[in-house]
């Protein structure tokens, strides 16, 4: 496997676009998108666990129920989320467009939709400018694409790899945005995800659904999930390959692919975020089992006096028990001579975080016994700017370095971005 350019398009039989339409008047970037699979797709998807969602996810899940969709319109500017029934009209009423335009069934088409809550979207701007949107499609279209989903972004997010299955190159591809309201029980902000590989309905769904509880399910940001937040794959099965259909090989190369786009995409995300000036990893060794070491690493991550021990560069690790995560699952310090000994090992063996200013460093955060098991947390401190669109192979796997934890005792790690307004 090993990442490549392109983006959404990288895959065979897409092509994408993007350009201004001034959905919201004071727009000066790209606000519309349309990406296009030459060939009817399989089709999964994840969206928000919020009550309240918008009218583009609703119309979107309803699309996809069948598995399959052929194209995604997204907006920025205006998010459709608490418009009523005129909303929802307007939300068929874009895929109804792109539909025509391109020749396929407005039930193929996923609507996108992201920006201000609770004022109607102008579909007229979109009535007026979709042809010329279509026109442009391209497979250098994901560069006008990417940008035209971003909000308070401040750098545009996709990401592409290809890998080899049953002795056929496949490629997959993916573009998101993702700022501020972003929270771990979720599906992701808003992420398009293509491939060329050949993969039933129901087992790109697994896939989608697996990968995500380990990455995008593990970003938080400020603690809040978006009305809008939704994640779809399509799959047009170009590359060739014979149909994955069940577990095997072929499939876990898919989900090793797959999951690897997920990882970078979340810690790009997580780096985006909002006021933001560190990446953080939550890794968690000892746990009895991958749910108790999630579960223990996301509190920890959720906790705001963690989060002001981070911004302030206070490697004080009783900073973290003094959190959530211990409580929240029936954990308890045993030996606060073991949990302070192995603090001071990983400082004296240069891993630790000096205190000075933003120098990345690691340390651990607590020891803590659950049914018998000592578990260690560490917490990996990054520079915000390491993840910002920079070739992932080059700049991503320096954040965590992972070579001095105990081999097969990674049960869990979480992506996280700690917020300077929780200084």
């Amino acid at each position: 496997m090993q990442f490549i350019d392109g983006g959404v398009t990288a895959p065979k039989g897409f092509t994408a676009n993007g350009m201004l339409c001034k959905i919201k008047e004071s727009s000066t970037k790209n606000d519309l998108a349309l990406v296009f699979s030459e060939k009817l797709c399989n089709a999964a998807g994840v969206f928000t666990q919020n009550k309240v969602k918008a009218e583009s996810v609703k119309l979107t899940k309803e699309n996809i129920a069948n598995g399959k969709a052929q194209a995604v319109i997204a907006n920025s500017g205006n998010a459709n989320a608490c418009t009523g029934d005129q909303g929802a009209k307007v939300a068929r009423k874009m895929a109804s467009l792109a539909a025509d335009v391109l020749g396929i069934n407005s039930g193929d088409v996923i609507v996108y939709s992201t920006g201000v809550i609770g004022k109607q979207l102008p579909v007229e701007k979109i009535e007026k400018n979709i042809q010329s949107l279509k026109d442009g499609l391209s497979k250098e279209g994901h560069k006008e694409a990417r940008t035209a989903i971003m909000t308070t972004d401040t750098h545009y997010k996709e990401c592409a790899v290809q890998t080899v299955i049953g002795g056929k190159t496949v490629r997959i591809g993916a573009m998101a945005k993702g700022s501020g309201m972003i929270h771990i029980n979720m599906g992701t902000m808003l992420s398009v995800m293509t491939t060329d590989c050949a993969i039933s309905s129901q087992m790109l769904e697994k896939a989608l659904r697996k990968s995500v509880a380990g990455t995008y399910n593990c970003v938080s940001i400020d603690g809040d999930t978006s009305t809008n937040d939704s994640l779809t794959i399509l799959a047009n099965g170009m590359a060739g390959n014979d149909e994955i259909t069940c577990e095997g090989e072929d499939f876990e190369i898919f989900y090793e692919a797959l999951n690897s786009i997920n990882t970078q995409m979340a810690k790009k995300i997580a780096g985006d975020g909002e006021g933001a000036t560190k990446l953080i990893e939550c890794n968690v060794s000892g746990a009895k089992d991958v749910e108790t070491a999630r579960g223990l690493a996301k509190a920890v991550i959720s906790s705001s006096l963690a989060k002001a021990a981070i911004f302030g560069s206070d490697a004080n690790f009783g900073r973290f028990l003094g959190g959530g995560a211990i409580k929240q699952n029936d954990l308890f310090i045993t030996d606060a001579k073991q949990a302070a000994d192995s603090h001071n090992q990983h400082n004296n063996n240069g891993r630790g975080n000096t205190g000075q200013g933003n120098v990345p460093g690691l340390f651990p955060a607590a020891g803590a016994v659950n049914n018998g098991r000592f578990i260690q947390l560490l917490i990996n401190t990054g520079e915000r700017r390491q993840i910002h669109n920079t070739a992932p192979a080059d700049a991503l796997p320096n954040i965590c370095p992972y070579q001095h934890m105990p081999k097969g005792l990674i049960a869990a790690h979480i992506v996280h971005i700690f917020a300077a307004e929780e200084h």
